[in-house]
């Protein structure tokens, strides 16, 4: 169920929603579980992160960039800068709204491991739904790599497989991925659909794909199947819709934002 801490939901016309956003509402509705959200605007902005998470994965799906290790990743040199250990270092002298999207321009000039992969849409993500200037101005020192040595989307977990809606990122475990292969010993994918997954490196899938894929890069003689493992993985939404509030405030009290009434009605809104 989704509950209000201020407003209501009969102010959500979920008709007009966008078909992912409909379902997810639908679907915490009718879950078990209670969602509790400190306005309407909140809920909105989950809605819309997850929305464009998942047409963000379809856009890296459909972009060219490949799968690679991380000793034989590449990026384009005109964003980014690879270090030695197989991220990408942003460029100084370039917007990083303009770098990520490159790699969805550009897609044939990456190569990057699935980790990697999650972590370029989840930003992708954000800059469709925060904006540029928002994004340039809290995200300005990008680095891409994996999980480990990203902080700045405060990701957080649920172990609840009840719990995962489209945006979200599922792992599939190989626990006998063969040695000479550790690269297979598991697949991140986001939930784009019920039962339909993103993982770069095997595309589309339904989860019986992904543990198909996975279980041909088993070692010789293996005994146990790949599996979806109960760990779901989200950006902290409350905390990137909060970005928006504090830059457009910071800008008014410096005289920097003169907003008029649509906008002061929306910016009372987010807070």
């Amino acid at each position: 169920m989704i509950v209000l801490k201020t407003g209501s939901l009969n102010e959500l016309n979920i008709d007009s929603l966008p078909d992912v956003e409909q379902k997810i509402v639908r679907w915490k509705i009718a879950s078990r579980h209670r969602y509790e959200y400190s306005s309407l605007a909140a809920l909105k902005f989950e809605l819309a992160m997850r929305r464009h998470t998942v047409e963000a994965s379809y856009a890296m799906f459909q972009s060219g960039a490949q799968f690679a290790v991380f000793s034989r990743s590449r990026c384009n040199p005109n964003f980014w800068i690879r270090t030695r250990n197989g991220g990408f270092l942003l460029r100084r002298d370039v917007r990083p709204s303009d770098a990520i999207r490159d790699i969805f321009i550009n897609g044939h000039m990456y190569a990057f491991e699935c980790s990697g992969a999650i972590i370029i849409l989840y930003y992708r993500a954000v800059l469709e739904t925060i904006g540029d200037a928002t994004f340039n101005y809290y995200f300005r020192d990008l680095f891409l790599r994996d999980w480990q040595k990203d902080y700045d989307l405060h990701l957080v977990a649920s172990y609840d497989l009840s719990d995962v809606y489209p945006g979200d990122v599922c792992y599939f475990r190989n626990p006998d991925h063969h040695p000479r292969h550790p690269e297979w010993q598991g697949e991140n994918a986001v939930m784009l659909d019920q039962d339909l997954y993103f993982g770069h490196g095997v595309g589309v899938q339904t989860a019986y794909g992904i543990i198909q894929n996975l279980n041909r890069a088993r070692r010789p003689f293996a005994r146990r199947s790949a599996y979806m493992e109960n760990l779901i993985v989200r950006p902290d939404f409350e905390m990137l819709r909060n970005l928006i509030i504090y830059e457009q405030r910071l800008a008014i009290s410096n005289g920097e934002l003169v907003l008029d009434e649509v906008e002061e009605e929306q910016l009372a809104m987010l807070g």
